[in-house]
């Protein structure tokens, strides 16, 4: 299994490399922007909590963060590795 998290600064190219590391190694990609989007867009309960903060202008906590990550986790396409 196969689980890499990519930091650093904004443009430097996290997302383009772990993209294609993901379609080379047939696994999701994750992004972290990308999921707190689509969870406030599905308007489940985490995506509401996020949601307040996020029009607030505000940083979504670390715990909710890593509680909306968690389910993605979970998910079959995510069991054989993540980026």
């Amino acid at each position: 299994m196969l689980r890499v998290v990519f930091l650093g600064p904004p443009g430097v190219g996290k997302g383009t490399q772990a993209s294609r590391l993901a379609t080379e190694r047939g696994i999701p990609h994750l992004s972290t922007g990308d999921l707190l989007r689509a969870t406030v867009a599905a308007g489940t309960p985490l995506g509401r909590e996020a949601e307040g903060y996020m029009r607030a202008g505000q940083l979504v906590p670390d715990d909710l963060v890593l509680r909306i990550l968690a389910g993605r986790f979970a998910e079959p396409d995510a069991r054989a590795g993540f980026l």
